[in-house]
């Protein structure tokens, strides 16, 4: 008969886990190993550390793990949770089973070379540090156990990179427009003419509902209300990048694509084949622009046309704000029918074929399927030469949980780089 293990110990997935109230603290900790010799030597040595710690105020060191399973799970009312979730996944190979005194910017670097490899660009590793950073500080100034102690002494200074590779904005040609357009199939063509004409973001189109349609009789329009929030796959999922609802205006482009779709599904506004659309930078859309010679041209390049001939109409900053739904004014402000007067009169300027919009776009801007600046054409001409609950917070940041919440978070980010990048 063999002896008996340690209590506290349960095995889970081949490796052994600790779970067990030691000095009234509950301890939920993955050991890392698959031999209950190491695990039992695991649990004496954190023992050890609680019971110091509660006898004579030693600090016990505490892994990265133990501190973003804390972080996520106090963290649910933050509109980027979703977001430092999946950062916080990519990051848990690297430093989870790193105690807290360890991490650094050089024990960052693994990760840090490992993202740079897969093509991600400063700005989207530093969301990630950002995160490493927030948690480190709160271990260090917020956080403390039963001894009135901070989780750690102090936090490390986390140096993010410097951004040289972000993507400016490229607002697109009436011409382009044409030809981009002119190459898709009706359904996505209706919704990219939707976004250029309303400013919404790629799930705002996506999900659109009749639902949030809401009539203004006496201006003998519509517009769209989008909740902040929705329920998707059963969670709980942010659809406004701030947070906020947000009201959508119709200009006469925009309305039309709405009166042609309306009876087509009882639900969502676009559908392909009566399902929803989950995604507009799909292969339909890849091949489209790869046919016309705008290769570099992204979904979201829609929206920052919309706002670039608004501003070349002189429509003015806080109108702006409110038809690319930034934060501006309170959306009950919007229910007065003078202020929706003004921002649909605002809105249809971007109908007028007359305004350019950018400076940009006087010049052809994709060479050689990349969209470059306006410097960067005039350097080319110059120099001739191209310008270079705590378990399913732990299963689910170690991977271990297969969740379809992950999986869809980790496929929209794939989606959202140019094909072939």
């Amino acid at each position: 008969m063999g002896r008996k293990r340690m209590p506290g110990l349960i095995k889970r997935r081949g490796t052994w886990h600790v779970d067990k109230r030691i000095f009234g603290r509950r301890i939920y900790e993955n050991t890392g190993s698959d031999s209950l010799e190491e695990a039992e030597k695991y649990l004496a040595r954190r023992t050890e550390q609680l019971r110091e710690a509660n006898v004579y105020g030693v600090r016990p060191s505490r892994k990265f793990r133990e501190a973003a399973i804390r972080y996520v799970r106090e963290s649910q009312d933050l509109a980027s949770i979703d977001d430092n979730e999946l950062h916080l996944k990519q990051l848990y190979k690297f430093i989870g089973e790193l105690n807290l005194e360890q991490i650094n910017h050089y024990s960052l670097q693994p990760f840090i070379e490992a993202r740079k490899k897969q093509g991600r660009k400063a700005k989207t590793i530093n969301l990630a540090l950002a995160v490493v950073r927030r948690i480190l500080n709160l271990a260090a100034t917020e956080w403390v156990d039963e001894a009135n102690l901070t989780w750690l002494v102090q936090a490390p200074k986390i140096k993010l990179l410097p951004v040289r590779d972000a993507r400016k904005p490229h607002p697109i040609s009436w011409e382009q427009q044409d030809r981009l357009f002119s190459a898709l199939h009706d359904g996505l063509r209706q919704m990219s003419l939707y976004k250029v004409n309303t400013g919404c973001r790629e799930q705002e189109v996506c999900q659109l509902k009749w639902e949030w349609e809401r009539r203004i009789p006496m201006l003998n329009t519509s517009v769209f209300v989008i909740p902040a929030y929705v329920e998707r796959n059963g969670k709980l999922e942010r659809l406004v990048k701030n947070g906020r609802d947000r009201i959508v205006v119709l200009n006469s482009a925009a309305k039309a694509v709405i009166e042609d779709r309306r009876g087509v599904h009882p639900e969502y506004v676009f559908t392909y084949k009566g399902h929803p659309v989950t995604a507009m930078n799909n292969t339909s859309w890849q091949r489209a622009r790869g046919k016309v010679g705008l290769d570099g041209v992204r979904v979201h390049d829609l929206k920052h046309t919309f706002g670039s001939r608004l501003r070349a109409a002189g429509v003015s900053d806080r109108d702006l704000k409110d038809l690319l739904g930034h934060k501006s004014r309170d959306i009950t402000d919007h229910y007065s029918a003078p202020m929706l007067q003004n921002l649909i009169a605002a809105a249809e300027k971007a109908c007028d074929r007359s305004i350019q919009g950018s400076v940009l776009e006087t010049f052809e801007g994709f060479v050689k399927g990349n969209v470059v600046s306006m410097a960067e054409v005039k350097l080319r001409q110059i120099h001739a030469r191209p310008v270079t609950n705590e378990k399913e917070i732990e299963a689910g940041l170690s991977g271990s949980l297969d969740t379809s919440s992950l999986k869809w978070r980790a496929r929209r980010e794939s989606n959202s780089r140019p094909h072939g990048s």
